[in-house]
């Protein structure tokens, strides 16, 4: 049996955070890095959000939309878990952005609306946030093609639609993607000194709130000040100490050279590692994060090498966001020494899987960030890791009622 090629060193995992800190900070400073550190130019209002609003999700073939209602610092979602309407379409060659539109306002126009209200638009694709809390599209991912977009607002289209064809008036808009959202729905406990939005499911990505002094490259002219909210597209991040394996997953990806941070970790990837160790083994190309952990915990179906192989890829990519979250915190703490407590708001299927034989994969994180954090010179930072049920919605309602 092979050693285990995975394993990486306490001292190696500091490493990756301080290199991640390095990049962050770089991203804070210039345009079109590495990790680039995209500012959201919205000031949440937290707990003291009140009001209704209307909330939309979208960031694959499921589109969802609901009213959210704050009062006292208590979001109501109605319906409950939000309308959805499958979207797949959405990838098929020749679909318009009017076709999009289209689909995007029939559908909110299903459920019941208030008389006059903002909109909290969560888009999950990439995009450059702009000064009035629009978002215009970079690119697409998840097989989306609608190349009349690119490069242009996303909401303002749909604002106005909606303000044509709709039952309600649509007072505006807000666009900000699911790791902002994750990011902002953490407010709703105001005792921290500092929220981190953590993704990690089918892809990965981190968001913070950095004051803006420190991000050089905003416009001054727009006179922008304050805790802004940073979605840093940490899945882009080029970590050291990553394997051959890892370097034949990327080449054989869509886009080599690309997100080498998210195909060490994320869902979509993990199990193609496990593919990459055993090549004449019969995984195929569907083999994603949802297989790797089935064949953990189901281990008496498989070899056992297999398996003590898919644990220790599992285990890897806990330990990596752990050193990506550490290499955040470190950052931030020496943006502002007074930070003790720090809440993050994680979401996605892997973060929160179980998996039977070895530590969950929250808490692998926990306890590697434990131990990174005290290695750093942060012992005495105590760190929250949250669940928020409906986090993108509630958090989309912060951003619009902001």
């Amino acid at each position: 049996m092979k050693k285990n090629e995975f394993k990486l060193k306490t001292s190696q995992l500091k490493e990756i955070a301080l290199n991640l800190g390095e990049k962050i900070n770089n991203g804070l400073k210039n345009d079109n890095t590495e990790v680039k550190s995209i500012p959201t130019y919205i000031h949440p209002l937290s707990t003291s959000a009140e009001g209704q609003a209307v909330v939309l999700d979208w960031g694959g073939t499921n589109y969802r939309a609901a009213v959210i209602n704050f009062a006292e610092g208590i979001a109501t979602i109605t319906p409950e878990k939000a309308s959805g309407r499958e979207l797949s379409a959405t990838t098929t060659k020749g679909f318009s952005q009017d076709d999009l539109l289209a689909a995007q306002s029939e559908f909110v126009n299903e459920i019941e609306l208030p008389a006059k209200a903002p909109i909290g638009y969560c888009f999950s694709y990439p995009a450059e946030c702009l000064p009035n809390g629009d978002a215009e599209l970079i690119r697409w991912t998840k097989g989306m093609d609608i190349k009349e977009m690119i490069g242009n607002p996303v909401g303002i289209p749909l604002l106005d639609i909606l303000n044509k064809t709709g039952k309600a008036e649509f007072t505006g808009i807000k666009v900000i993607n699911d790791t902002v959202a994750s990011l902002f729905a953490g407010l709703t406990n105001p005792k921290f000194d500092a929220y981190i939005g953590l993704i990690v499911g089918t892809g990965t990505n981190m968001a913070a709130f950095v004051n803006a002094d420190r991000i050089p490259k905003i416009n001054p002219d727009l006179n922008w000040e304050g805790l802004t909210p940073v979605n840093l597209e940490s899945g882009n991040f080029n970590p050291p100490h990553l394997t051959k394996y890892d370097d034949s997953v990327d080449e054989k990806s869509g886009n080599k050279g690309s997100q080498r941070f998210e195909k060490a970790v994320s869902g979509m990837y993990i199990g193609q590692i496990l593919r990459e160790f055993f090549p004449e083994d019969g995984f195929d190309e569907t083999t994603d994060g949802k297989a790797l952990t089935d064949l953990i915990n189901e281990s008496d179906k498989h070899k056992k090498k297999q398996v003590k192989v898919a644990k220790e890829i599992y285990k890897r990519s806990a330990k990596l966001v752990a050193a990506s979250l550490a290499g955040l915190i470190d950052l931030l703490a020496t943006h502002d020494k007074k930070i003790k407590k720090v809440r993050i708001t994680a979401e996605g299927s892997l973060f929160w899987s179980e998996v039977l034989g070895c530590k969950d994969y929250n808490k692998v994180v926990k306890a590697t960030l434990k131990e990174l954090l005290g290695d750093m010179g942060h012992k005495k930072i105590k760190v929250n890791i949250a669940e928020i049920e409906s986090a993108n919605m509630i958090g989309s309602g912060i951003a619009a009622l902001s």
